[in-house]
């Protein structure tokens, strides 16, 4: 299948769970796709990939939180791959506790890793976007981006955040051809699931979340912008 073939796609979060998924299943679909981690090359969506797929991607260490990195990799991929048709925002944290106990620092580092990190991909890449006057962002919010989840306060916080992020950029951006959309998964086989909801039972797999993204960066219609497509098994 070659339904993004001569697409750019960047994806953070690449190295493990929905985000290896997305850019995997991208690469496979023809696109070349520039991925990032803290973590850097090991352990990468690269490693799903075959030697013809690998030639067109990249993957690079960056940490999301922090707006000069972000830069850098922006700056990486257009140098070698081109500005991209499509941004997906993946990379993420969980923190578990109660909101009493919750220390400011892991607060505020959850809320940076997914909620202003989604901010500060997003603003890096917008440019080029809007001079193309194309372009699909996809933001990865939760069902706690929907919902209260006890014990988990800061994420919530995070992922409505991203949900109001969404809905905030689709109008500002309408008039520009860029469409911004958010998914809200519920409980999937991966790491943070395990962390986050420790004993919870996962309904899905990456791969489904992967197929999701891979619908709204290629067939979904134009006028579908703003939405929170909600994938809770």
């Amino acid at each position: 299948m070659n339904a993004l073939q001569g697409r750019i796609a960047v994806v953070t979060g690449t190295s493990r769970g929905i985000g290896r998924a997305i850019a995997s299943s991208f690469a496979k679909a023809g696109a070349a796709v520039a991925g990032c981690a803290r973590s850097g090359r090991a352990g990468s969506f690269l490693d799903d990939l075959t030697t013809d797929e690998k030639s067109r991607c990249l993957h690079a260490a960056c940490d999301v939180r922090v707006a000069r990195d972000v830069v850098r990799f922006r700056d990486e991929v257009q140098a070698a791959l081109g500005a991209p048709d499509i941004l997906v925002n993946n990379a993420g944290i969980v923190a578990r506790g109660p909101a009493l106990d919750l220390a400011v620092e892991t607060w505020n580092d959850v809320l940076a890793s997914n909620l202003t990190a989604t901010f500060l991909v997003t603003q890096a890449f917008l440019g080029a976007m809007k001079s193309r006057h194309v372009g699909r962002i996809i933001n990865l919010a939760s069902i706690s981006g929907r919902s209260g989840t006890a014990m988990l306060s800061a994420y919530c916080a995070a992922k409505h955040g991203v949900v109001g992020l969404t809905r905030a950029l689709a109008e500002e951006l309408r008039d520009d051809g860029i469409v911004v959309n958010a998914i809200c998964p519920g409980s999937v086989e991966t790491e943070m699931l395990k962390q986050g909801m420790p004993g919870g039972t996962a309904k899905m797999a990456a791969d489904d979340i992967a197929r999701v993204a891979l619908f709204l960066a290629t067939t979904a219609p134009l006028a579908l912008t703003g939405a929170c497509i909600d994938v809770f098994g």
